[in-house]
């Protein structure tokens, strides 16, 4: 007989990535804080998703927007406090929404106690057992121990005036841990404690393919390209095998809770089956499906990476977890708003070709949305993608905050581009995300067409991409064959995707550059786009009552 236990709730969830400093300013002084996000969860609820991901809310310097921790167990005076955190949680308990904050395991923020009491105590010292502390190369000591590179550009390695060097493989700013250490392990089996103890849902987890290196610092060896890249090589210091032990022990602390605490990892794998590693029983519970959000705009790519990921994660028993952006990457609204849509792979900066189509990225978008709502899974959604916001490709160079612009000698612009702040309401900046009697600018400019995009402007309008995704998620949860579970490709032409989820449903996506007539069905559930006389056109999506 088949189980009456109802599936975790993280097998099926939407959940929803707040970028806390652009979500919503309660206090305006240009930033987003938890006073604001408190005050729109009556619109996350009327969006319909079922939890949030929340950006790193930790003391910090933001050097790298938060991602740079001084004090896990501190809420940084920017956002606000612990007491509001924990008002915060509650409120969206009350919402139906759980809440699910940010972890950093692989580095701190060098004003970490931990890395201070590092530089105080000198070479050879247990404090900086901690991290990764290494004598230099050559007779001096002056080159770098290996050849690791920065992810924000230049060497991973900066050297201290009594002539150690330490490792980061973000910015200077952020030194790695070095997770041979016990300390290590008992310090984050304890903060995830702490948080647990005030009622968190889970953690999405911050380079969970990059805590563990290879003890040896081997030099890095020249990297392959093409489609050889998507074969797995050892690497010493991403998605080491070494990395699960660490899982496995945060399992068991996730497990010790009452609720079905969960983690999401951001594991960049080579191959889905390394993927799958993360998320056997176990482990972690779900895993960032990247290859999905790096596929090009192809039903041949989409389908391999749909097949792909569903047959890996079902030989361990795991559900997928569908995303088209995230707060790292180009917003997809652009990346489809090229007549090429390229495809990419992990560790390399997109590389937008040609002129943008905004009106085709929009169209794509929608279709994209219906088809990673309708995947047997979970799926992320990133704020501001129920609104069609595009990357604002045009921010002055002044204003330009990443990290990665000064690291990369200002020939890499960052990721600004997507995190600008949100427009809720109004014709003029700062469109609602601050106060009216904001005293301070958004901390990244707004567009003045952002209006256009607003949530005000959005709601109450069937054609627009706030209204199908109010939709689409009220159907995800009122249809029993969405969320968990299976499918079943149709046959179709080339071009078109189409898949069968039981009992009664179906979804096509038409890629190709022709007209399709949509199978029989008994309902059009939702479209993308409007439908007549029956013809889905090109990059255009339906649900069908099959």
């Amino acid at each position: 007989m088949p189980s009456t236990t109802p599936s975790p709730w993280w097998r099926s969830a939407v959940i929803y990535q707040v970028y806390i400093r652009s979500f919503a300013d309660g206090n305006g002084d240009g930033v987003g804080d938890i006073a604001g996000l408190r005050s729109r969860l009556p619109y996350l609820k009327s969006l319909g998703v079922d939890a949030l991901w929340i950006t790193p809310w930790y003391k910090s310097p933001m050097a790298d927007g938060g991602y740079d921790v001084a004090d896990f167990r501190a809420i940084d005076p920017l956002f606000g406090t612990i007491a509001e955190a924990e008002q915060l949680i509650a409120e969206a308990h009350e919402c139906g929404i759980r809440v699910i904050p940010d972890i950093v395991p692989n580095h701190t923020s060098d004003q970490h106690a931990w890395f201070q009491a590092a530089l105080s105590a000198g070479p050879g010292s247990p404090e900086r057992d901690r991290y990764v502390f290494r004598p230099g190369r050559g007779p001096d000591g002056a080159e770098p121990p290996n050849n690791w590179v920065s992810c924000f550009g230049g060497p991973a390695w900066t050297r201290l005036p009594d002539g150690e060097w330490y490792l980061h493989l973000y910015a200077p700013e952020q030194p790695d841990l070095n997770w041979q250490h016990p300390d290590v392990h008992a310090e984050f089996e304890s903060i995830l404690r702490f948080w647990f103890d005030r009622g968190v849902d889970g953690f999405r987890i911050d380079v969970a393919h990059g805590l563990a290196k290879d003890p040896e610092l081997p030099d890095l060896r020249p990297e392959s390209t093409g489609e050889q890249a998507r074969e797995y090589v050892a690497h010493p210091h991403w998605d080491r095998d070494e990395v699960h032990d660490i899982y496995r022990a945060w399992r068991k602390v996730a497990d010790e809770f009452d609720g079905d605490r969960a983690f999401v990892a951001e594991a960049w794998s080579d191959t889905p089956e390394r993927l799958a590693a993360y998320v056997r029983p176990g482990g972690l519970h779900t895993a960032f499906n990247f290859d999905f959000l790096m596929a090009s705009w192809d039903a041949k790519d989409l389908r391999a990476v749909i097949d792909d990921s569903l047959a890996m994660l079902s030989d361990v028993g795991a559900p997928a977890t569908w995303v088209l952006s995230n707060h790292d990457v180009m917003r997809h609204t652009s990346r489809y708003a090229r007549k090429t849509v390229a495809r990419w792979v992990p560790n390399e900066h997109y590389q937008p070709q040609g002129p943008v189509d905004l009106d085709l990225g929009i169209r794509r978008a929608r279709a994209a949305a219906l088809l990673m709502l309708a995947l047997p899974g979970g799926a992320y959604i990133y704020q501001g993608d129920e609104l069609g916001l595009p990357q604002v490709e045009d921010l002055p160079e002044s204003v330009l905050q990443d990290p990665i612009w000064e690291r990369s000698g200002h020939t890499d612009r960052g990721r600004d581009g997507c995190r600008v702040p949100l427009p809720w309401s109004g014709q003029t900046a700062p469109f609602g995300f601050s106060p009216e009697e904001a005293y301070a600018e958004p901390w990244l400019p707004q567009p003045a067409n952002l209006s256009e995009r607003s949530v005000e402007a959005q709601t109450g309008d069937e054609t627009s991409m706030l209204e199908l995704y109010r939709t689409a998620l009220r159907l995800r949860r009122d249809t029993p064959a969405l969320g968990d579970g299976t499918m079943t490709w149709l046959d179709a032409p080339a071009g078109v995707l189409a898949f069968h989820r039981d009992p009664g449903f179906a979804c096509v996506v038409n890629l190709s550059n022709e007209a399709y007539q949509l199978p029989e069905h008994a309902t059009i559930l939702l479209a993308s786009s409007p439908i007549e006389d029956g013809l889905l056109e090109p990059d255009q999506a339906a649900w069908l009552e099959a």
